[in-house]
């Protein structure tokens, strides 16, 4: 009796860890547990709409909400006071490292209520046109489960949140991944808001923006016009310049600019003016490429009327490198959880805002249904596009909009500060949870994400930034 007991005993000392691994512990239901703190958070970013390197307030919330979780929190990395890292790690050492983004800007201009009818909010100048106040959320609270997951299983194994500020035109995560922040990742994990459910595999276009600043000479422009030399003259002669070099670039390439200062008076000769230029493609290279006849159009304008012209590369991001492999788990597992249902409100307060749209939106099952995954090219432009070039990457989006809405639309924001903005969240969540799962428990999907993302990088790969070695942009919306 005594020998069977010791046996007993031992064998329930040595069976601890195994034990341990079977633990069972539910992703899907611990995030629906916890939806109503995600609202809550989601809601105070979405009223804060803080714009990009400013998100001051918005970043303390999201640090705060995974400090009290037991993360690690290294704040201010990159030299970008709003970004950060969060950590926890099960086990001293061994197993994956998957990381999950976050992103937390809004954008400015866009202040509207959430309402079916275009309302700007009181005091407010700026909104969550893109969602990123649900895309910061929903991937605290994906980066909350899983470490709750790893826990509970004893799995070996590190769940990182980046908090990545600026992705609307001030690259956050290109700084962050020239700091090197990415490089021990296994996999990056991430989403989007949207107006559908898809897993695509995706690809985009590479971006480099930049500010060309004209300095000219100011005078009466009626009385003594010849003693002036016009800044704005400048910015113009350079714009008919790049116009002209349309016709003479692929397909694909996009070229759009604003004159972000041309003057005050038509009277006075400005002595100062700006346009700001963003410059698309495909390929990092032949941007590259390109990007010298953009600048030679400056010069060449700056020696035509007289003036002098300076630049300043405001942000550049590569193009997303897709992997297929992790999209494949990423569809599976969002099909499992299927889509966003509608209850009689939200289904009222979708067909009155589709009223508002251009070709009345698209069919609210839409919202329901898991799209058919497909390769996909869009011309937009993402940060996320220099990550996918350092660790292995995959995303979905969700249909945290109205079918049919665009982003950068007010419609996007009125959405996004309801009920169906937070489904989408929570279906984002629960398949980005759900894959990092899988992801820790089956080697041979890592394995099979990194050999893709090998042989699509190529033999000898070096990391080169499109916005080069200058500092972040801390003050490019102030």
């Amino acid at each position: 009796m005594i020998r069977n007991t010791l046996l007993a005993t031992a064998c329930l000392v040595l069976c601890v860890p195994a034990c341990a691994q079977e633990a069972d512990f539910d992703v899907t239901a611990d995030i629906t547990a916890r939806g109503a703190q995600t609202n809550t958070l989601a809601n105070a970013i979405w009223a804060k709409a803080e714009l990009g390197y400013i998100e001051t307030e918005t970043t303390a919330l999201l640090q705060q909400t995974l400090e009290d979780e037991g993360f690690t929190i290294q704040a201010g990395v990159a030299d970008i006071p709003t970004a950060f890292v969060a950590r926890f790690r099960q086990g001293a050492r061994g197993g994956p490292v998957i990381g999950i983004l976050a992103e937390m800007d809004a954008l400015p201009g866009f202040s509207q209520g959430p309402v079916p009818e275009k309302q700007a909010m009181e005091g407010m100048t700026s909104g969550h046109a893109c969602g990123h106040h649900l895309f910061g959320a929903g991937s605290v609270s994906a980066a909350i489960a899983v470490k709750r997951w790893l826990e509970a299983t004893g799995t070996p194994g590190e769940i990182r949140l980046y908090g990545t500020p600026a992705e609307e035109g001030g690259s956050g995560k290109v700084y962050m991944v020239r700091a090197g922040l990415f490089d021990d990742l296994d996999v990056a994990l991430h989403w989007h808001p949207g107006d559908a459910n898809s897993a695509d595999i995706p690809t985009n276009n590479a971006n480099r923006s930049a500010k060309f600043r004209f300095s000219g000479i100011s005078t009466h422009a009626a009385s003594a016009p010849e003693k002036g030399r016009s800044a704005l003259d400048g910015v113009e002669a350079m714009n008919m310049m790049v116009n002209m070099l349309r016709e003479h670039t692929p397909d694909r390439t996009r070229i759009h600019y604003v004159i972000t200062a041309g003057g005050l008076a038509p009277n006075v000769v400005p002595d100062f003016a700006e346009v700001y230029y963003y410059v698309r493609h495909p390929d990092p290279d032949y941007l590259r490429e390109l990007w010298p006849r953009i600048e030679a159009a400056a010069e060449g304008a700056a020696t035509g009327t007289g003036t002098e012209v300076e630049r300043e590369i405001i942000h550049g991001n590569l193009s997303l490198l897709p992997n297929r492999a992790l999209q494949e788990v990423l569809h599976e597992e969002m099909s499992k959880l299927g889509g966003v249902e509608y209850s009689a409100d939200e289904r009222a307060f979708a067909l009155s805002l589709q009223k508002t749209l251009p070709d009345d939106g698209d069919p609210l099952e839409q919202a329901v249904e898991i799209q058919p995954q497909r390769e996909f090219f869009t011309a937009g432009s993402t940060d996320v596009g220099d990550v996918s070039w350092t660790a292995p990457t995959g995303g979905v989006r969700t249909a945290t909009w109205v079918p049919g809405t665009s982003a950068h639309s007010w419609q996007a924001v009125a959405a996004g500060g309801t009920s169906i903005g937070e489904k989408g969240m929570d279906l984002a969540a629960k398949t980005l949870a759900n894959t990092a799962v899988r992801l820790y428990s089956e080697p041979a999907l890592l394995d099979a994400a990194r050999t893709e993302f090998n042989e699509r990088r190529g033999p000898g790969y070096e990391y080169e930034p499109l916005l080069g070695d200058r500092e972040p942009p801390l003050d490019y919306r102030q």
